[in-house]
């Protein structure tokens, strides 16, 4: 018989950029390993440099970035580190996006627009990468636009679980900021003794990014605590335009919750005076101290996206952590 035959070992690897090594450390301490030591630093052009101090010939790895502020600069060093362990032999190399940049980008609204979301998965595809993990795309059908698996993480089951810890023996009704949400608004609904659904009816100025008008609510909110649920928060302009709009159709309170936390320019101080209670999200992105006020509740995304990768290595099911429905 000619050949050789070897039976290997898996490898598994954790590594993380510089954009949010905190979620980074959480992950790989619940994989029970720690994160590869990586040599990362800027040229004086700005330019990003590079290089892990370990050698990962033949590992499985995972690189963990969460594209945050300045997202391009983020995004560019995790491409950098795609290449760096394709050229270096990693045998597999999985993207692990907590936030996916460029996302709310997915389709043309108008003549001669940009589809950057698909751009997004080009590059990481070109880099190298063989698989992506992704928590709460801003639409499923980005999962399309990457030549390969794409993992596609809920954060519901944590968010949802706090809320029926905390608000379960209230009245509920769940609302949807607008009618593209109403699926994930239907799975919450579930989650939650079947509350009865609501959503924000608005209009939105193509020409104006980040400004909504909430014209009114269709569904029952009068006397209920109304939770208000999204993927993402940036500036917050939307998700209190609807808690106002709540309050003016009867809502007894309203809770908003939602996966990802930009908080740009305005949205901490929108979100301080709105009429919400409080405003739960999930570490997926970073919140500084100073953007950090008394109503808001931050939940670690660290148990789920650990168990994804774990799931991932051990070749077994991703779907399985969300009862069949990822």
């Amino acid at each position: 018989m000619s050949g050789m035959k070897r039976t290997t070992e898996k490898n598994l690897m954790v590594f993380s950029g510089r954009a949010h090594p905190g979620l980074a450390e959480e992950v790989a301490e619940q994989l029970g390993s720690g994160l590869v030591p990586t040599s990362a630093y800027d040229f004086a052009n700005g330019e990003i440099y590079v290089r892990f101090e370990e050698s990962v010939r033949g590992s499985d790895a995972f690189v963990i970035q969460s594209h945050t502020s300045p997202i391009n600069e983020w995004i560019m060093e995790q491409l950098i580190m795609v290449d760096a362990l394709k050229r270096a032999s990693a045998k597999r190399i999985t993207v692990v996006l907590p936030f996916y940049g460029y996302a709310r980008q997915d389709k043309k609204h108008r003549g001669r627009e940009p589809i950057s979301a698909r751009l997004m998965a080009d590059l990481f595809k070109t880099a190298g990468a063989n698989r992506l993990i992704c928590v709460d795309l801003h639409t499923s059908q980005i999962q399309g636009f990457f030549d390969g698996p794409v993992d596609h993480l809920m954060a519901l089951p944590i968010l949802s679980d706090y809320v029926r810890d905390n608000y379960g023996d209230q009245q509920l009704a769940v609302v949807s900021p607008d009618a593209g949400r109403i699926k994930v608004a239907e799975q919450w609904s579930a989650r939650l003794n079947n509350a009865p659904l609501a959503f924000i009816h608005k209009t939105r100025d193509i020409d104006r990014p980040n400004e909504t008008v909430a014209n009114r609510v269709v569904g029952e909110v009068k006397g209920r605590v109304c939770i208000l649920v999204d993927d993402m928060i940036d500036t917050a302009g939307t998700i209190t335009k609807a808690a106002d709009a709540l309050y003016a159709d009867g809502a007894a309170g309203v809770v908003i919750a939602a996966t990802h936390a930009i908080l740009s320019g305005p949205a901490v101080d929108r979100l301080k005076n709105c009429q919400a209670s409080e405003v739960i999200v999930t570490n997926t992105l970073p919140i500084s101290a100073e953007r950090r006020f008394d109503k808001l509740t931050e939940l670690s995304i660290a148990p789920l996206i650990s168990r994804a990768i774990r799931e991932v290595f051990e070749d077994g099911s991703v779907t399985s952590l969300f009862e069949g429905r990822a």
